[in-house]
């Protein structure tokens, strides 16, 4: 499988393309993302609610250790827009319906991974804060528990998150078009970041900064995950081209 090397210049091109595309399909990508904002709402309000506020840092960076399975939706979506189809509910069906089998297996390695941080998490911020309640306004000056378990929580975080993009970044795509069986997909994923290292974690920075940013304000994950997303598919198709 041809594998291009890519560099900052490849990057711009792709959030140009992700960029077009998202506006291309407003109305869909928009409605799409909505699941994820309202379940993202759900999960930070019930955390505030039970006083847990320093744990909303953990859970929104949790966002990138599951976000790489929903990219099908949103692949769904750009494959109809390119064919000339009508874009809807059912693009973003046919896009998990085409995907490969592997695709779930992937997904499922996703969910251990979160799984994984978030139990860490949970016995870091047990250790550190123990069942004291830190509402919003505890946060500001940030008691020193506080600060230690964003600090730790976030190392952890950025370890796990750093081999699920290895091995996720361009294997999910791979997977979302049957281009190639996981071993392969993942393989080629891996080689694809280490044979780019410094455009491949510029671009897993400007990733995560954009949702879990998003994340927090929750208003802007509608415009800025299918960005994202299909910034990452354009950049794929760069890397790994059809043809």
């Amino acid at each position: 499988m041809l594998l291009r090397p890519f560099s900052f210049a490849t990057l711009q091109r792709a959030l140009a393309e992700g960029w077009r595309m998202a506006n291309a399909t407003r109305g869909v990508s928009i409605g799409y993302s909505l699941i994820f904002v309202i379940a993202g709402g759900l999960i930070i309000g019930g955390l505030l609610r039970q006083g847990w506020t320093p744990f909303i840092i953990a859970a929104a960076g949790a966002f990138m250790l599951i976000g790489p399975a929903i990219l099908a939706g949103f692949f769904g979506i750009a494959q109809a827009h390119e064919a000339g189809e009508k874009t809807g509910i059912t693009s973003i069906f046919h896009g998990f319906s085409q995907a490969s089998g592997a695709l779930w297996a992937l997904a499922l390695v996703c969910g251990l991974l979160f799984m994984i941080f978030v139990t860490d998490a949970a016995i870091l911020y047990a250790y550190m804060l123990g069942d004291v309640p830190v509402w919003l306004g505890d946060l500001q000056p940030a008691a020193d528990g506080v600060a230690r378990f964003v600090r730790w929580s976030a190392v952890s975080g950025a370890v796990v998150a750093f081999l699920l993009f290895c091995v996720s970044v361009f294997a999910v795509p791979l997977l979302c078009e049957q281009r190639a069986g996981l071993v392969e997909a993942v393989v080629s994923s891996v080689k694809g970041v280490f044979s780019n290292f410094i455009p491949a974690i510029s671009w897993a920075v400007l990733l995560s900064t954009a949702v879990i940013g998003s994340v927090f304000l929750l208003p802007l994950l509608p415009l800025t995950l299918p960005w994202m997303a299909y910034a990452s598919r354009a950049l794929y198709r760069e890397v790994l081209p059809l043809a």
